[in-house]
This record gives C-alpha cells, sequence and structure tokens, in this order.
C-alpha cells in the first residue's frame, strides 16, 4: 500500500456498514488522494506455515484521514443528496493535484486544523501540534517553517484564508 501510495496508483475506498437484516446503513467514500503514509499501519508478515509465508499486509487508519476525505454517501440508512455529494468532492479535489511525496505533509497540517474545532485559529495554535508532527514526520527537523509552508499550499487550493499576521480562517466546512 505504501508503494501504491508512492506512486499515486492507490484506489479509492467504499467502505460499507449494513444491518443484521443486510440494510445497507452508512456507505463511505474516501477518495484516493487522502490516502497518506500515516493512514497506513504495517502489519506483521504471516507465520511460515500459512499458505502465503511472509506476506505483509496493512491496516487503513480511517482516524488519519481528515474529515474532509471522508464523503458520506449515505448515513444511518439516509441516502445523502448527490448534489451535495458532488459539491464537497469538487472542493477538496485540489487536493489530489499535489504530489503525493507533499499530499502527506498538507493532509496531516489539515487534519490538525479539523482537531483545533474552530473556523478562525491562529498560528500559534496550530504550533501546539509540533511535537505530534514531529513524530509523524522524524525526518523533518524544521517543524515551523513546513507548518507555514502547508498553511500556504492550503491557502492556495482554497481550503484556508489568510486573515491578518498569525490569524487564519477556514473556508471549506467538513
Amino acid at each position: 500500500m505504501i508503494s501504491a501510495i508512492r506512486s499515486d496508483n492507490v484506489p479509492n475506498l467504499v467502505v460499507m456498514q449494513y444491518t443484521n437484516f443486510w440494510m445497507v446503513w452508512n456507505v463511505l467514500l474516501v477518495p484516493n488522494f487522502f490516502f497518506t503514509e500515516t493512514a497506513i499501519q504495517r502489519r506483521n508478515p504471516l507465520n511460515p506455515n500459512a499458505r502465503r509465508a511472509g506476506w505483509i499486509g496493512c491496516n487503513i487508519l480511517l482516524s488519519e484521514i481528515p474529515p474532509d476525505g471522508k464523503l458520506h454517501l449515505v448515513s444511518d440508512g439516509v441516502v445523502s443528496n448527490f448534489y451535495d455529494i458532488r459539491k464537497r468532492y469538487s472542493e477538496v479535489r485540489p487536493l489530489s493535484q499535489l504530489r503525493p511525496d507533499v499530499r502527506g505533509w498538507t493532509l496531516d497540517v489539515l487534519k490538525f486544523l479539523r482537531r483545533l474545532n474552530k473556523t478562525q485559529f491562529t498560528l500559534s495554535e496550530v504550533y501546539s501540534f509540533e511535537t505530534e508532527l514531529s513524530k509523524i514526520h522524524p525526518s523533518n527537523r524544521n517543524v515551523r517553517p513546513k507548518i507555514r509552508q502547508q498553511l500556504q499550499k492550503l491557502r492556495d487550493l482554497g481550503f484556508l484564508e489568510f486573515v491578518s499576521k498569525g490569524y487564519y480562517c477556514l473556508l471549506k466546512t467538513q
């Protein structure tokens, strides 16, 4: 899966939940450009006695995908409005234009912005995630400049607006 992410060759993910009576209850679409290495958890290789011994699988961590990348087609048995889904998809589609090696940082910063749970925020509030971002991206020694760079990318993609020095506003809701 990691090689598929790096080569930008990941399929879209559709997750379906159904009731005990086989009625569709929830359907979730995760567009392929929302998959980052952060959202993948490596599993242990299959044991030597297994038919496919040595094969290594993975878990997809939906919690690591920003809410923007989770399009609910059906929620609690109710089909979402087709036009609303198309609109949300077209709002997030600019992220697909980012190279896979850059997209991970951008989506990680977006995920943390969503965790603030507010539309207006300050740069110092985003810096509060510096330690977590350092753990996710250990090879980067300049986390604060990288955060600012990703805020600029999100601004250029239409996700947020620069209000004044150190102040931002999220434009696209989840």
